[in-house]
């Protein structure tokens, strides 16, 4: 992966950054970071947005556009509305839900034989993240208060069919919680279809 390519990677998995923090994390000058960045601007592939983060002037923070965000992965996104729509408009509703339910057993059944030698939540919780970040959610874990974990996903390749159809997220949070079982919470604190940048999960033992 070049540099260039390397800030979209980081500002795909970190949110906003300054042209400092990008130059500090890639061993940059900060006028060298800047220059990818105005590449890439005028592509239409960042914008910005000032910050008061510090009494002085405003930090300005470098972010994915639209068209940025569609640099990476989305599992053929077109292709899937259509199939979804001609589902629904064959089989109704009822169609749609039985061809979310058979995705939601075949994932399950991935998740448990990944999570099968794992006893403990921190090895289920990663070896989960592993699985989604193969399926191209460009996942993660992070530690939280009191023992709680995040599974973070910084990427969603289905979010053109979960925005048609929601019981696609409501599968998965499900699925999550029945295959991490019954010693643990699992519940939505950030989801990219309500606006937010990416969908993270928070992960409590009981």
């Amino acid at each position: 992966m070049n540099t260039a390519d390397q800030i979209l990677f980081l500002l795909k998995t970190r949110g906003p950054q300054t042209a400092q923090q990008l130059a500090a994390l890639l061993d940059l000058t900060s006028m060298g970071a800047r220059r990818h960045l105005e590449g890439w601007q005028e592509k239409g592939l960042l914008s910005t947005e000032d910050r008061a983060d510090k009494v002085g002037r405003p930090a300005r923070y470098w972010c994915l556009t639209e068209a940025g965000h569609a640099r990476f992965p989305d599992r053929h996104a077109d292709l899937t509305l259509q199939l979804l729509e001609q589902v629904r408009s064959l089989f109704g509703e009822a169609g749609l839900e039985k061809l979310i339910s058979a995705r939601e057993t075949s994932s399950e059944a991935l998740y448990r034989a990944r999570l099968a030698t794992s006893p403990a939540l921190e090895d289920k919780v990663t070896h989960l993240a592993q699985a989604r970040d193969e399926e191209g959610y460009m996942a993660e874990v992070q530690p939280a208060a009191d023992g709680a974990l995040l599974l973070i996903e910084n990427h969603c390749p289905i979010c053109a069919a979960a925005r048609v159809c929601q019981g696609f997220c409501r599968s998965e949070l499900e699925v999550f919680q029945r295959v991490l079982g019954p010693d643990c919470t699992v519940e939505r604190a950030e989801h990219a279809l309500a606006g937010a940048r990416r969908c993270v999960y928070l992960i409590k033992p009981v």
